[in-house]
């Protein structure tokens, strides 16, 4: 189903990095990007990301590429649409258009979009919690197959993108991979998974281990569940880790890192602890509240190294420099190569 990017003017701010990821990883079809600070402009010039899709100013620009579907791209502070935004996504609904949101507020209920939303269009307000939930129950170490949870060490540092390189890199050796969408982008990406921001605290871990089980169903040892990461324990205002551990029941983990950030993005006074000690942590982690039978305790068995930041010579120090200090496969999947991590993460 194409559809049109509300992204006005994330396109080169991190509040964008939705629609930025939707543009990078999702397979359908996007046929235009409203973005007026960069109208007429050309894509990968401006975020790097090597795909054809023209940028326009406004939805009455959009509306001749024909999208059916309007995706809020922005994941603005507090959540509140930016006037301009609203305006575009309310001229979406009216043109006869669907509409799907990530944000906090929800859309669906707002008296002026419920008015414009006519008979056969949709608002899909995805972060709502999924009804009839359960306390975790350790219920996901059951599965047969190999379950893979992305940790990272703070937030937007890349686990959803590291991923979907993995999943990519394993339908390319055609082997049974499936991917748990856990935020907004890996749901309006892939369609399947769980809001786990907009669950509550409680049955966060019983959440997380509905959405894989149902994800899981039917795979078989061989086959691989690759389950996105949120937040960090890293972090003093998140708490998504240690639910996604508990719910996933993790075979293994793949730790995320920007390379060269000592400390916490948006609170440079809060360290970051050394790489091999938070890979320490994760895995003592790990260890805990699993059922007896449950397989082996599982370990960061590979790096995902984003890069972005570095030019190919001094990322390759970098990744050197990882591997040379933790003794682990280390590699940056959006430069090349995640079929490297995922060899790492396949081997007992």
């Amino acid at each position: 189903m194409p559809v049109v990017l509300l992204q006005h003017g994330g396109l080169t701010s991190l509040t964008g990095k939705t629609g930025l990821a939707m543009l990078r990883h999702r397979p359908g079809p996007i046929a235009v990007v409203i973005d007026p600070a960069h109208a007429d402009g050309s894509l990968a010039e401006i975020t790097g990301i090597d795909r054809d899709v023209p940028i326009v100013r406004d939805l009455a620009e959009a509306l001749p590429h024909q999208p059916a579907v309007a995706v809020v791209g922005l994941a603005p502070s507090g959540g509140v649409l930016p006037d301009p935004l609203r305006r575009d996504a309310l001229a979406a609904l009216r043109a006869g258009l669907s509409l799907a949101s990530g944000l906090h507020t929800q859309l669906g209920e707002d008296p002026e979009f419920k008015q414009a939303c006519q008979a056969g269009q949709w608002i899909w307000d995805l972060r709502r919690e999924p009804p009839n939930l359960q306390v975790g129950q350790a219920r996901a170490a059951s599965l047969s197959c190999q379950r893979i949870l992305a940790v990272g060490t703070d937030m937007a540092v890349g686990k959803m993108s590291a991923c979907l390189a993995l999943e990519a890199a394993a339908q390319h050796r055609t082997l049974s991979c499936r991917f748990v969408g856990t935020g907004q982008a890996g749901l309006l990406i892939s369609g399947r998974g769980i809001p786990l921001d907009a669950v509550r605290v409680d049955y966060a871990a019983g959440a997380v281990e509905q959405a894989v089980l149902e994800a899981g169903a039917g795979l078989l040892k061989q086959d691989l569940l690759l389950v996105e990461g949120q937040g960090s324990l890293c972090h003093p205002g998140s708490s998504a880790t240690l639910p996604l551990i508990r719910g996933s029941q993790p075979t293994a983990l793949l730790m995320v890192h920007r390379a060269g950030q000592p400390t916490i993005e948006r609170l440079p006074q809060v360290p970051l602890p050394p790489l091999k000690e938070l890979v320490s942590l994760c895995e003592a982690l790990a260890a805990i509240a699993r059922p007896l039978g449950g397989g082996p305790t599982p370990k960061v068995k590979a790096i995902a190294l984003n890069t972005a930041r570095l030019t190919a010579e001094d990322a390759e120090l970098s990744l050197e420099a990882v591997r040379s200090d933790l003794g682990l496969p280390c590699e940056d999947p959006i430069r090349g190569h995640a079929d490297r991590l995922l060899q790492a993460l396949l081997e007992r």
